[in-house]
């Protein structure tokens, strides 16, 4: 999700203002969801667990876990309770959550697993808590990994903690002139990022965050911790389901080491057009986005709110290269599109990558230390969003009928009884070069031949009444079903859906049935699980035999 700021509308943000002037709209970032919910397994205690069902933990029990942490328990009632249990989105503040462990060591991690199978409570590890189903949080017991940071980079490769905020990520980086490919959401988790796949702004030049994953030390549900690799010899079969297989279904990491390459030097640019202009617009995009030099990336933003005035449409993006050849490259676009007005456009000079990462996160105006939200950094301007999302992957370009159907729906936002501040859109964002060069199989991340993904995405103001998010919330699922007939049934992990039917499908594809026998494999009781876990391999169907 993108962050609002104060006095600042981020780069990724539509290029537009919805509603005649009156309302900015904010656009969801290409980070991923955090690690997700899991829940102890229900029953008598499986074979190798830690005793049999026992009822749920009492003072003296938190007390004593509080006691053998390193880290802090955090509890209802403390002082600090009201900011430790909050997720990102507004949405989930009504969850209460038993205890907020905020663990300083993978024994400490360990602790908590033991603890919650020894009395059957659910729990659940959080990042950076942007999960969009709400499952960064529970109503047992949240396993925040946020002290573990920014690690030691050397050389070419940089050890992160899980906890690291991406922002703080690149910023270490950047300080050695190194970088790794990521999102533009500047308060999400690198493990929820990281191990969904991680698209991202320069993705198309380096591949995608999980592609420079090197290892991973992650804590299993036994309380063991291993060090996994892409050698078969160090669980190279965990790892591999670590790169893209989403976070919570195996285990809590707690550290990566990525393979880092020289900081580039972006040049940012942005575009918009007038309404009447966007079906000539998309159509110029698609042929030209994802076929484009690996150098340059873009996103299309088509923006409404309710009510409001015109839809508006813009193209932004970053290209990896000379000023000159990225004017060279907006040129073949506006070939096909037509130029912008004058006003309308802007191309800037090479900058450094920790500056275009701060662009591209909203905070190029305001910096690095007030891009965090307040409680987790002094000086943090960022707030939080309410935000509701769905996602697509197209492997096809879209056809006259689709273009005029994504038109109509986006338009149709006007003529809903929203909530204030409504708005709502579509981000596309450009697939293809280091992306797709990777097979699908290669990786659990299995969307490697699109031309480019989707979110859609409606937002309003925090408080705003309940009857008009619902009404923006049926728009946005009329919006999605409106394109199915043109997208490739696949859905971004990262951006969990609580709508998809046959979700595993969707995020997986023909990567499920290797995930779910490593589902089984490292997960044999089914200690983590949530809503959208990968499930366990189906079992053989009988047919009797018949004489």
């Amino acid at each position: 999700m993108t962050n609002s700021t104060e006095g600042s509308i981020a780069r990724r943000a539509f290029f537009g203002i919805a509603a005649g002037g009156t309302a900015a709209v904010a656009v969801p970032g290409l980070a991923g969801a955090a690690a997700a919910q899991v829940l102890a397994p229900s029953g008598a205690a499986s074979p190798g667990s830690l005793g049999a069902r026992a009822a749920g933990p009492g003072p003296a029990d938190w007390a004593a876990l509080a006691r053998d942490l390193t880290g802090t328990l955090v509890q209802p009632g403390q002082s600090s309770y009201a900011t430790a249990k909050l997720l990102f989105d507004p949405r989930f503040d009504s969850q209460h959550p038993a205890g907020i462990a905020y663990v300083k060591s993978p024994n400490d991690v360990a602790t908590c697993i033991a603890f919650a199978r020894k009395y059957q409570l659910p729990f659940t590890a959080r990042s950076g808590g942007h999960s969009y189903g709400g499952w960064s949080g529970t109503s047992g017991l949240i396993i925040d990994v946020s002290n573990f940071k920014m690690g030691a980079v050397s050389g070419s490769t940089a050890v992160v903690g899980a906890g690291t905020r991406l922002i703080d990520f690149y910023q270490g980086l950047a300080a050695k002139g190194r970088a790794v490919p990521g999102g533009s959401c500047a308060t999400v988790g690198i493990a929820g990022l990281a191990l969904g796949g991680g698209i991202g702004v320069t993705a198309r030049a380096y591949g995608l965050t999980c592609d420079s994953i090197e290892s991973v030390q992650i804590v299993m549900a036994d309380g063991s911790v291993l060090t996994a690799t892409a050698d078969p010899k160090q669980h190279g079969d965990l790892f591999w389901a670590c790169q893209g297989g989403g976070g919570g279904n195996f285990g809590v990491v707690t550290s990566f080491t990525f393979r880092t390459v020289p900081a580039p030097s972006p040049c940012l640019f942005g575009m918009s057009w007038p309404w009447s202009q966007a079906a000539k617009v998309i159509a110029a995009w698609q042929n030209w986005a994802p076929h484009a030099p690996e150098q340059l990336w873009s996103n299309l933003h088509l923006a409404a709110a309710p009510g409001g005035h015109t839809p508006n449409i813009s193209v932004g993006g970053t290209y990896l290269g000379s000023v000159n050849d990225a004017a060279a490259q907006l040129d073949a676009l506006w070939a096909k599109s037509g130029r912008p007005a004058n006003g309308s456009w802007y191309l800037e000079n090479p900058q450094s990558f920790l500056s275009a990462m701060l662009a591209e996160a909203g905070c190029g105006t305001i910096g690095y230390q007030a891009c965090h939200l307040p409680w987790y950094a002094p000086g943090g301007k960022l707030t939080r969003q309410p935000q509701y999302a769905k996602s697509d992957f197209f492997t096809h370009p879209l056809s006259s009928s689709g273009i005029n159907t994504l038109l109509a729906q986006v338009a149709s936002l006007q003529q809903v009884a929203g909530a204030a501040g409504g708005v709502g859109g579509i981000a596309f964002d450009s697939l293809g070069g280091a992306v797709n060069a990777v097979a699908p199989g290669a990786t659990a991340f299995v969307h490697r031949t699109s031309l480019f993904s989707a979110q859609y995405t409606t937002d309003w103001t925090n408080g705003a009444s309940s009857t008009g998010t619902a009404n923006q919330l049926a728009w946005l699922r009329r919006f999605w079903a409106a394109m199915r007939p043109y997208a490739s049934g696949e859905a971004y992990q990262n951006y969990p859906d609580p709508d998809l039917v046959n979700y595993a499908q969707a995020y997986y594809g023909s990567n499920l049935p290797r995930l779910s026998g490593l589902k089984k494999k490292y997960d044999p009781h089914n200690v983590f699980k949530f809503p959208q876990a990968i499930p366990y391999p189906k079992a053989p169907v009988s047919v009797p035999v018949t004489g």
